[in-house]
């Protein structure tokens, strides 16, 4: 985003984040070894910025994750794992980012964006999954999501914005998990990417495979 890439030591970095790629097609996300989707999104995302995804098993990683797909359209942590909205976003991030996202068929794509727009409650907020309080954070998780399958339209737009308006903190000016909380970066951060998702406000355009402005998308991978 800095254009500073070039200070980087690409083939160390490429040697130590290929290094972490199991036989299953997962990545670890460090020495202690703990393997999950998050690090396969993680992994895949840095190579591809280096403009190294050859240096891994695309294929694998892409098999490990569609793994992962329960029969409620969602996706887990592992193969097994209960649906997670966060989790959606790793994987449809993988499977974007290695341009494998047809391997979903037409209707395990709307099953999971019906899956994905249940999340929005009454109140406009959205939730990571079902029967859990909503929260600022999944307005990028699961807007992201929805972006990469093309169903934004699914869910109340202007409800959510005003919901995620409520959540500022008018004297501070940083957002919460809901209204009345304390306000964090974590959640202002995904408060904006969100409202940019549903273009609100003038903000700037936010990428949703790599949640970084579409300007440094588009200059690090080309016209989109």
């Amino acid at each position: 985003m800095v254009d500073a890439l070039d200070a980087v030591d690409t083939a160390a970095t490429v040697t130590y984040v290929a290094g972490l790629q199991k036989p299953s097609g997962v990545f670890a996300g460090d020495e202690w070894g703990e393997e999950d989707t998050r690090f396969v999104y993680t992994g895949l995302q840095t190579l591809k910025i280096l403009g190294r995804l050859d240096a891994v098993d695309v294929e694998k990683a892409v098999g490990f994750v569609l793994a992962c797909q329960n029969y409620d359209g969602g996706f887990g942590v592992v193969p097994g794992a209960e649906s997670h909205s966060g989790q959606i976003f790793t994987c449809l991030g993988v499977l974007s980012l290695t341009n494998s996202l047809d391997r979903l068929s037409t209707a395990s794509r709307d099953q999971l964006a019906g899956w994905l727009a249940q999340r929005q409650l009454p109140n406009g907020g959205l939730n990571g999954r079902p029967e859990k309080l909503e929260d600022v954070c999944y307005s990028w998780w699961v807007l992201s999501s929805l972006a990469m399958l093309g169903k934004l339209h699914w869910i109340d737009q202007n409800k959510l914005v005003g919901w995620i308006l409520s959540c500022q903190d008018e004297v501070r000016g940083g957002f919460a998990d809901r209204k009345g909380n304390a306000v964090d970066v974590f959640h202002t951060v995904f408060a904006l990417c969100g409202l940019s998702l549903v273009g609100w406000g003038g903000l700037k355009e936010v990428d949703p495979v790599y949640c970084m402005p579409v300007e440094t998308t588009k200059r690090l991978f080309g016209s989109k």
